[in-house]
């Protein structure tokens, strides 16, 4: 009897391991999930948004392993990332931490922000207003942001926010984007540090790629903690399950 208690035991966690292998495969090579903790994809991305991003998009890096292990040089299976892909990379200044931006620029273009306005090889980016997005503050109140539906060259159009036009980058020189890098920027433009703050961001190594955000299918507020299941009708955002990021 005890020997095959024993034997069942071992089988369970021999189950249990053959799982969470299974798990960390798909993770690494697959999907993984990513939670939004801050503001900079308003409105396309909310505090509280859990998605899922494609790590197979860009090919693969020492990046797509866990705790980005150098088992892999350089970038193998790559795929070009496309302008105005949401994608998720390790921040260049420590190659840690992860950011969420919108890849605006590739190698070689030129960038620049001029009163506001995104320009890409000098020719200014369409952008068109729409409704005002209504923003809510950490203690309640609301405001409204000015909203626009931004067109890229390539015809990718997604919603920015911008509270001015004559914020601090705002107004910037020209980036050149090198070989092998690119230049992303968040949708919630006067709240984003990204690729136009060159000493916290700059540029994105192509290894840095972590993949690209694909499908949001989680969302709630700040309103309820995990254990406070009586909050969570209130809390849970059903209307932005499974939405395919844009």
């Amino acid at each position: 009897m005890a020997k095959r208690k024993s034997s069942g035991f071992f089988e369970s966690v021999k189950t249990v391991v053959y799982a969470l292998l299974i798990a960390l495969v798909i993770r690494t090579v697959a999907f993984e999930p990513f939670n939004i903790p801050s503001g900079s994809m308003l409105p396309t991305l909310e505090i509280g948004d859990y998605l899922f991003v494609s790590k197979f998009s860009y090919g693969y890096s020492q990046h797509s392993l866990p705790l980005s292990l150098p088992l892999i040089p350089g970038r193998i299976l790559f795929s070009e990332p496309e302008r105005g892909d949401v994608a998720v990379f390790k921040l260049p200044s420590d190659n840690k931490t992860d950011y969420i931006k919108r890849i605006v620029g590739l190698p070689s273009d030129k960038i620049q922000v001029k009163y506001g306005r995104l320009k890409i090889n000098g020719k200014t980016v369409d952008r068109r207003k729409i409704k005002d997005y209504l923003m809510l503050g950490e203690f309640g109140q609301s405001g409204k942001v000015t909203r626009y539906i931004e067109t890229l060259p390539n015809g990718k159009t997604y919603a920015i926010l911008e509270m001015s036009d004559q914020g601090p980058l705002d107004n910037t020189g020209v980036y050149i984007v090198p070989d092998n890098h690119y230049f992303a920027m968040g949708d919630n433009r006067d709240n984003s540090q990204d690729s136009r703050v060159q000493t916290q961001v700059g540029f994105i190594p192509k290894k840095n790629l972590v993949g690209r955000a694909e499908i949001l299918f989680f969302s709630k507020n700040d309103n309820a903690r995990w254990w406070e299941i009586w909050k969570w009708p209130s809390a849970i955002r059903a209307d932005r399950f499974f939405q395919k990021i844009i």
